[in-house]
């Protein structure tokens, strides 16, 4: 299939386009600068996509969005985290709602939609809760792709886990910070917190792509754990202690807009994945945790 991709020099990016490449698609990139070979240039902050851009390829995937990583106390940063995401996605959606052909729209999103449920099972039918800025940026990123589906496209939201790899964070801070004997529980650690393999994201990614898969898609493991079980897992595998537990008062003071987040609980079920026939490399904590510390990573 031929495949555009909007934000693809991003870490989950560079390995979807190589995984894509490697399996015989066509894909092209949509970049900000002087485009290359297999690269076309927008501006979705200037001006609409071209129609005939879309209507070139089978499946479009929207990646694109400022750093999750910033100061977590600034409005500016909080700002370009919200924009980036809409703007983008509306670009997209309207092209492809205009388009003749409606490609698959592969939408960018974040499993930080649900918002603090405790140790509720969340498939992709649960509801959205709270005020915390990540899920009100995943509420109205969804919301921006709605012209593309509404025009009749089929459309997938990737609602995405963190993925854990040593090459990118979180896994790339939180291995230094096991491996100096600092690593522990937030909080009390009961807390649920959803976790994905990189090569179990580009495959289930392609997976949604090439089957009949259609609105929202939890995007991690089969067993989402709490974040002690995480925590044991990680020191266990790093062969370190993991016993300097982060106080809730301290995180949610320090965090900023992203205080709270690491103290939600969302317990994601990947229903859709599982409906639809994927089968997970790494479908737990511990395989996740191996995969992504594994050094051929």
């Amino acid at each position: 299939m031929r495949f555009l991709i909007a934000g693809s020099s991003g870490f989950l990016g560079t390995q979807l386009r190589e995984q894509l490449v490697a399996s015989g698609h066509d894909v092209t990139s949509l970049v900000r600068r002087a485009p290359g070979s297999q690269e076309l240039r927008w501006d979705p902050y200037a001006a609409p996509l071209g129609v005939e851009v879309v209507e070139d390829h089978d499946v479009v995937v929207n990646l694109a969005g400022s750093p999750l990583v910033g100061n977590p106390h600034s409005t500016r940063w909080a700002r370009e985290l919200m924009n980036s995401r809409i703007t983008t996605t509306s670009v997209l959606a309207d092209a492809i709602a205009a388009s003749s052909s409606k490609p698959v729209f592969l939408a960018g999103n974040g499993i930080s939609f649900y918002g603090d449920h405790g140790s509720e099972p969340l498939s992709e039918q649960a509801d959205s809760r709270g005020d915390a800025l990540l899920t009100r940026v995943s509420r109205a990123w969804e919301a921006a792709a709605s012209p593309a589906s509404d025009a009749g496209a089929r459309v997938v939201v990737l609602r995405t886990s963190p993925v854990f790899d040593r090459r990118s964070m979180p896994l790339k801070g939180l291995r230094l910070l096991f491996s100096a004997g600092l690593g522990g529980r937030l909080g009390d650690g009961t807390q649920h917190m959803p976790v994905m393999s990189a090569r179990d994201w580009v495959d289930a990614v392609i997976h949604t792509a090439e089957h009949d898969v259609e609105g929202p898609v939890n995007l991690c493991s089969q067993v989402t754990p709490t974040n002690a079980e995480f925590t044991e897992a990680l020191g266990s595998l790093l062969h370190r202690p993991a016993v300097v537990p982060a106080p809730a008062v301290v995180l949610r003071k320090a965090g900023g807009e992203l205080g709270g987040l690491v103290l939600d609980s969302v317990n994601a079920v990947p229903e859709a994945l599982t409906r639809s026939g994927y089968t997970w490399h790494d479908p737990d904590v511990r395989a996740v945790l191996a995969e992504g510390l594994s050094p051929s990573r």
